[in-house]
């Protein structure tokens, strides 16, 4: 987001004050939609079918049109109140595609049908992209309706294959560049937005990068498995991770692989002759660097703008939340009785906009956090900090190591830009 999602768009406009609060109201512009709650993959880092919150189990598998519909309605009337002229719309799961494109169709139909003539919909699928392959009839209805595709690849044959796996066990690498070449070298091209790496540290980094780029993506999404102080990442033992003040400049306090293996991957990326492709997080880093901002959920302090609507018409908060305890992403809103701006106005979403405030003491503290904004939500539950999401992420240090290295690389760069632009 989750860990599947398009560029955001910044939240910068259209914010006004919820009466009596003095904090500004971010309306949301990107509504992810579990069109399906099932996978034909078994992929052992999922964080729907693998972590705490197992609230999947009890949802119907596929979003009916009536849900679609009432959630396409709220929409618009959310973009109308806040004047949003275009919003993205992500389907999501699961695996999305399993709707199958007779139903998909049915889903894109109504769902336009309510935007049409109030807000211009971005549409994105997010996909492991097996059912490309499989089904010639879904390309079709996809391009139809404009839909952007994002595919999941996790590098190398091998690395992929060690992760991603169908259900019998077999790897799903063949399968997954079958779909992309199907996307990629054809007609259907410019619907194709880039790829979702899941990063494993056991993989080598500039493999994996090459490996990735031999798809031609127009972008990479980079993820930190994702993890919490209660259940760490791989590589990182539970106890022996917990900063107890940011890491100074150069000093991170413990290993730090996850950094190390980005840190690789930018230099890779940023040393080519020529751009091979964008990265999504390291761009994320850079914006506030030069001047901009962040606009990202993994890093930075843009107000999250995100609403997810799982296939049953629960509203509920980003995804990757499920990780942290079961019922975590749940807020006790649903499209039947309730709209989109009780969501925006419910605390759970708005502790999640108060930018350098929302960060725990640490955080604030340090002098990266306008840039790395204390890293993902999710990555900085601990159940034993005084409120369980104020401890930095558990992927503190290796963010440092990254910032910090990239300050370094962008640096010299950026002052001769600068001499340029004063000629």
């Amino acid at each position: 987001m989750n860990p599947e999602r398009p560029m955001p768009m910044c939240a910068t406009s259209s914010q006004h004050a919820e009466p009596g609060s003095g904090q500004p109201v971010v309306p949301f512009r990107q509504f992810l939609l579990k069109i399906h709650s099932r996978c034909n993959l078994a992929c052992d880092y999922c964080y729907v079918y693998e972590a705490a919150d197992q609230s999947w189990r009890g949802r119907p598998r596929r979003m009916t049109a009536a849900t679609a519909e009432r959630t396409g309605r709220l929409i618009a009337e959310h973009a109308a109140r806040h004047g949003l002229r275009e919003v993205t719309v992500v389907l999501h799961g699961g695996e999305p595609l399993l709707v199958g494109p007779d139903h998909l169709e049915t889903l894109l139909g109504v769902l336009v049908d309510a935007l049409e003539g109030v807000v211009t919909p971005r549409l994105v699928v997010q996909t492991n992209g097996l059912r490309l392959a499989e089904d010639p009839r879904l390309l079709p209805v996809l391009d139809r309706y404009g839909v952007r595709i994002g595919v999941s690849l996790d590098g190398t044959a091998a690395s992929h294959d060690r992760h991603r796996r169908h259900h019998d066990g077999r790897g799903s690498h063949a399968d997954t560049v079958r779909a992309l070449k199907e996307l990629a070298d054809g007609p259907y091209r410019p619907l194709y937005t880039g790829l979702l790496c899941v990063i494993d540290m056991t993989a080598d980094p500039v493999e994996t990068y090459e490996a990735l780029i031999e798809c031609a993506p127009p972008l990479i999404d980079l993820l930190l498995p994702h993890a919490t102080w209660q259940t760490p990442p791989p590589g990182l033992e539970k106890g022996t991770v917990r900063p107890e003040a940011p890491p100074p400049q150069g000093v991170y306090g413990r290993s730090t692989p996850y950094g190390d293996w980005l840190r690789t991957v930018f230099d890779r990326w940023y040393d080519a002759p020529r751009r091979e492709t964008r990265i999504r997080l390291f761009e994320a880093i850079m914006a506030p660097m030069l001047g901009g901002r962040a606009c990202s959920e993994a890093v930075g302090l843009t107000p999250v703008d995100l609403v997810v609507v799982e296939t049953d018409g629960a509203i509920e908060q980003v995804d990757s939340l499920k990780v942290a305890y079961h019922g975590a992403p749940a807020a006790g809103l649903h499209v039947s009785q309730d709209t989109f701006d009780d969501a925006a106005a419910h605390p759970a979403f708005r502790a999640r906009q108060l930018g350098l405030d929302g960060l725990g003491s640490v955080c604030r503290g340090c002098f990266r956090a306008p840039v790395c904004g204390g890293g993902l939500y999710t990555h900085r539950y601990d159940p034993e900090a005084e409120h369980p999401f104020s401890a930095p992420s558990v992927y503190c240090a290796d963010l440092a190591l990254l910032v910090d290295h990239i300050h370094r690389r962008l640096a010299p760069d950026a002052a001769k830009l600068l001499r340029v632009k004063g000629t």
